[in-house]
């Protein structure tokens, strides 16, 4: 039987205060760095909960709306965009260097993820951003899709990305919050939709086609409500169809 290895993401300092309790059955955290949620005081502590866990860190900028929690579009030139994500990120690695930690990766955040996913321009200035850094940094990007080609063509190191506690649509798109079947809160409906995408490469949508997918770092997202529920046992069930978390 073929091993397999692979992350587990989840989406942190975002105010819901359950990083204690996730970090030790994660292997790596995009940190909310002030655009969407989180301030200094919530960087640093999630970032030592990381350190401590040995979980690689990455920012989770967003369009800056902590009112809609970044899950809204906001109408911002490209320079404006740019130039708020420097920041947050920039805010974050100050954080990180006080700590002696590197930045691993760079997941953006809810309504900008999903935007730089189609659109070039958007795209583009997050790949201009990661472009800034003079130490490799890792774009978490969904797969097929515009900013992870982009990437590519611009050489920034690139991780696809799936979710584990998200539906799916026929384009791969995730189902919209405002629909009922957007999360999966199921542990089992997760862990079998997970291995899916892991051992065969595919993903059963809500119309029950099955399609291509590729990916290494799976999401569950920390403000789910049954975060816990869904990642408690999943390392021990994992490793009994020897699928490592790393």
């Amino acid at each position: 039987m073929n091993s397999f290895i692979i992350d587990i993401n989840a989406d942190v300092g975002e105010g819901i205060g359950n990083e204690a309790s996730l970090m030790p059955l994660i292997s790596s955290c995009n940190i909310a760095c002030g655009g969407h949620a989180g301030d200094d005081h919530t960087m640093e502590t999630v970032i030592g909960l990381a350190k401590s866990h040995g979980v690689k860190i990455g920012a989770h900028p967003s369009f800056p709306d902590k009112i809609n929690f970044g899950r809204s579009i906001m109408d911002m030139s490209d320079v404006a965009l740019y130039e708020t994500l420097e920041e947050q990120v920039c805010r974050l690695i100050h954080h990180l260097d006080n700590a002696n930690v590197s930045l691993h990766h760079v997941k953006p955040h809810g309504a900008l993820y999903n935007l730089a996913a189609k659109d070039k321009n958007i795209a583009m200035v997050i790949v201009e951003l990661l472009k800034r850094f003079a130490f490799p940094v890792y774009l978490y990007v969904p797969f097929k899709s515009v900013i992870a080609d982009m990437a590519v063509k611009h050489h920034i190191p690139i991780t696809y990305e799936a979710f584990a506690d998200r539906n799916y649509n026929d384009d791969l798109s995730l189902v919209s919050r405002n629909e009922p079947n957007a999360l999966i809160e199921d542990p089992d409906v997760m862990y079998d939709h997970l291995l899916r995408m892991i051992k065969e490469k595919k993903v059963r949508t809500v119309s029950g086609k099955v399609v291509s997918i590729e990916a290494h770092t799976f999401c569950v997202h920390g403000d789910n409500p049954k975060a816990l529920r869904l990642l408690e046992g999943l390392r021990d069930r994992l490793m009994e169809k020897k699928v490592q978390i790393l």
